[in-house]
């Protein structure tokens, strides 16, 4: 039961992330992107990036920020999944950038913050 409302929590702030990348004028190019090395939550151009974005929603901060989850083991992840993307789709000339959006939600609302570049 407790796996099943964080990954329904997860998925509302991947909604929201996206939603607010959108208003930002990122074009999304890949939501959920899996493969052996990784997953990467979202993937989106901004400009003439590639932005590899991991999306962390709280209900509360009472472990810490979300970004603090984002730790080395998970950056190493993102790291080789990107670049299995890049390679994948013959981008490996494009500019990329790691960034992470924390989603707070409490009292049916929503706080959003974006970190770029973590790594």
């Amino acid at each position: 039961m407790r796996i099943h409302i964080k990954k329904e929590l997860g998925n509302i702030g991947e909604q929201i992330a996206e939603e607010y990348l959108a208003k930002k004028k990122y074009q999304i190019l890949k939501r959920n992107f899996y493969c052996r090395q990784g997953e990467i939550d979202i993937i989106a151009k901004d400009k003439n990036e590639i932005v590899f974005i991991e999306v962390k929603t709280r209900i509360n901060n009472n472990f810490g920020e979300p970004a603090e989850a984002v730790n080395r083991t998970k950056q190493i992840h993102m790291y080789k999944s990107a670049r299995y993307f890049l390679y994948k789709l013959n981008l490996l000339d494009m500019l990329i950038r790691f960034d992470v959006i924390e989603v707070l939600i409490a009292n049916g609302k929503f706080k959003v913050n974006h970190i770029k570049q973590i790594i």
